[in-house]
């Protein structure tokens, strides 16, 4: 007050009432619901997939899942929907049901990811917003005017920015719902000229993949995409033109006839397809010797990568460690496809941990010589 009276200054009191606005979801939630019960925060945290959040609420949260819903509705003016999950993830198609506990009752969702659009009905088919990382780190290791093999590509999350590269893409899902948003997004985003779309399991699909890829190649030769020509420099005068139409520049691209890549999505069994490349080559060319499938034009090893759940018990003790982890994937590879590749010829990849004793790896490999021509 000295200081106040000091510079002549004065002193007033006002009231502030902080309602509901003014305090976050977090803040809400914990002064509403009771935590002390409980040994955790509260639920505030969710996956937004286009206007639809998506929470996994415990089980002592579930009765208040109404009352969640609603302060994340209205702390978030792009959420339009709130599902909590209902039960574990179905293995064959990966999706599980769902309950609205507010907002609209609407599942077709809109989503943006990579530069692509997906439109999907999100209790239909599997997507996860926390994948998207994931699916660029591995679509940057494709390069232009290759062919990947997307063994269970869902509605297209590492299909579509493939494409948008210019890599041939050769995209499966088993799920019809899936295959059917697979081709409304092929189209949304405009590269049906690099990716076809299939519908069938995904071991018939990797086993027939050599000869897919050869019998397109036959059929098309190349690709032509027109593109925006790049702009000139503006510093530099241009002279009227009388045509308003856009300079474009033709590319033309050489399909190519063979695999440099395979992609399995599905980490709760894909690793258990990964026989189905036993003999993809003498399959494939059952009247020709190695040495002269070796010498057709383009031949190649491919690279395979798989995603795969390497869940460890709890009670373990100690803990294994993730060269303990990688042992193990190893042996499971091995008695899949009688036949060992050494551990420093396998990439292993952290991409997430689901729980604290279940990580998502992605595995990555050539597939070896070995295993590719041997007859069955």
């Amino acid at each position: 007050m000295g200081q106040i009276k000091q510079y002549e200054g004065t002193f007033h009191e006002y009231e502030i009432t902080l309602d509901y606005d003014f305090w976050k979801a977090d803040d809400i939630l914990r002064s509403i619901l009771p935590t002390s019960q409980f040994d955790h925060d509260p639920p505030s945290a969710y996956t937004m997939t286009g206007h639809l959040a998506h929470l996994n609420l415990r089980d002592e949260y579930k009765p208040y899942g109404t009352l969640i819903g609603q302060v994340l509705l209205d702390k978030n003016t792009s959420i339009k929907t709130v599902v909590d999950k209902m039960e574990t993830i179905d293995t064959k198609f990966r999706t599980f049901k769902m309950k609205v506990i507010a907002g609209e009752d609407n599942f077709i969702v809109t989503h943006k990811e990579s530069d692509c659009l997906f439109e999907f009905d999100f209790s239909k088919v599997y997507w996860n917003s926390r994948l998207s990382t994931e699916h660029q780190r591995l679509v940057s290791q494709f390069k232009e005017g290759e062919a990947v093999f997307d063994v269970m590509a869902g509605v297209g999350p590492f299909a579509l920015p493939a494409a948008k590269k210019s890599v041939f893409v050769f995209a499966n899902d088993l799920n019809p719902e899936s295959y059917k948003y697979l081709n409304i997004n092929v189209k949304k985003n405009k590269v049906d000229k690099f990716v076809t779309c299939f519908n069938v399991d995904g071991r018939q699909f990797i086993k027939h993949s050599v000869t897919l890829l050869q019998d397109y190649a036959a059929k098309n030769t190349n690709i032509k995409v027109a593109i925006p020509a790049p702009k000139k420099n503006k510093d530099k005068q241009e002279k009227p033109h009388r045509s308003h139409k856009k300079h474009v520049i033709t590319l033309t691209h050489q399909i190519p006839t063979f695999v440099s890549h395979y992609v399995m999505n599905l980490p709760q069994s894909a690793i258990t397809f990964i026989d189905a490349y036993i003999g993809l080559f003498s399959n494939a060319f059952p009247d020709l010797t190695p040495e002269q499938i070796k010498a057709k034009p383009g031949f190649k090893l491919p690279t395979i990568h798989v995603h795969h759940f390497e869940k460890f018990s709890h009670l373990e003790s100690p803990e294994p460690t993730e060269e303990e982890l990688h042992k193990r994937i190893q042996k499971q590879m091995t008695e899949l496809l009688k036949f060992e590749i050494p551990l420093e010829k396998i990439g292993f990849h952290v991409v997430r941990y689901v729980s604290p004793n279940k990580p998502m790896f992605c595995i990555s490999f050539q597939l070896p010589e070995e295993v590719a021509f041997r007859k069955l």
